[in-house]
């Protein structure tokens, strides 16, 4: 027997508003146990913990996120964008080509002296999980590989060469470390002073190119016109 049109869609609308609910309390859940997270690590959380702190019954906990490992993922993934939201705010806040590179450096001596800094929550969650769960590793990754993309698509933006990227994600990364074991902010500084001798040598070396474009294939050899 067919189903009244008016009973479909109020299952239908009914199946909807479950959807949204649900979406609604992954995303409380992890907002609520992100910062613990990043203070405490990843094993010392227990899901009884989660519960309590989200609010969030076990039995519902789990329908919504069939392991822990699972609200991890969208704990890191939470992480990744605000990372790229935070770095990009800073970097389009100039439109001076040089100093926007710089920014990046500008964004980490800020957050090295926010409250509960504790240095690179994808470094830590590697560290911590990527041994164990080859899910963590492949986010820790591609966040790694999309900040060296950012920097490369910047890095084009003011002429430098390709190669520039890498040296500088190596800069802030290594800062970000240092700064997190040294409990200093010292590091941006130390770092920014780096790449403005990467930065300059980079266009200084473009520039080089652009107005003596022969290679040393191009100089004649012995015997040679």
């Amino acid at each position: 027997m067919p189903v009244p049109a008016a009973q479909t869609e109020a299952m239908s609308s009914g199946a909807a508003s479950a959807a949204t609910a649900d979406d609604a309390a992954r995303a409380a859940i992890v907002a609520a146990v992100g910062p613990l997270f990043y203070a405490r690590g990843f094993t010392t959380v227990g899901m009884d913990e989660v519960r309590n702190l989200s609010g969030v019954s076990l039995k519902r906990l789990y329908r919504l996120f069939p392991s822990k490992e699972d609200i991890i993922e969208q704990v890191l993934l939470g992480w990744r964008d605000d990372w790229e939201a935070n770095v990009t705010a800073q970097v389009e806040s100039t439109q001076v080509p040089r100093d926007r590179l710089l920014a990046v450096f500008d964004f980490l001596a800020a957050w090295f002296t926010s409250e509960g800094f504790r240095g690179c929550a994808f470094i830590n969650s590697f560290g911590e999980l990527g041994g164990t769960s080859g899910r963590i590793g492949a986010i820790v990754r591609g966040q790694k590989a999309e900040f060296q993309d950012y920097l490369a698509l910047v890095a084009s933006g003011i002429g430098a060469p390709a190669t520039l990227a890498p040296q500088l994600a190596i800069l802030a990364e290594g800062a970000v470390t240092t700064a997190a074991i040294s409990a200093s902010p010292e590091p941006a500084r130390q770092a920014r002073a780096a790449a403005e001798i990467l930065i300059d040598a980079a266009l200084g070396a473009c520039t080089c190119h652009r107005d003596h474009p022969e290679t040393q294939d191009d100089v004649p050899g012995p015997g040679q016109p």
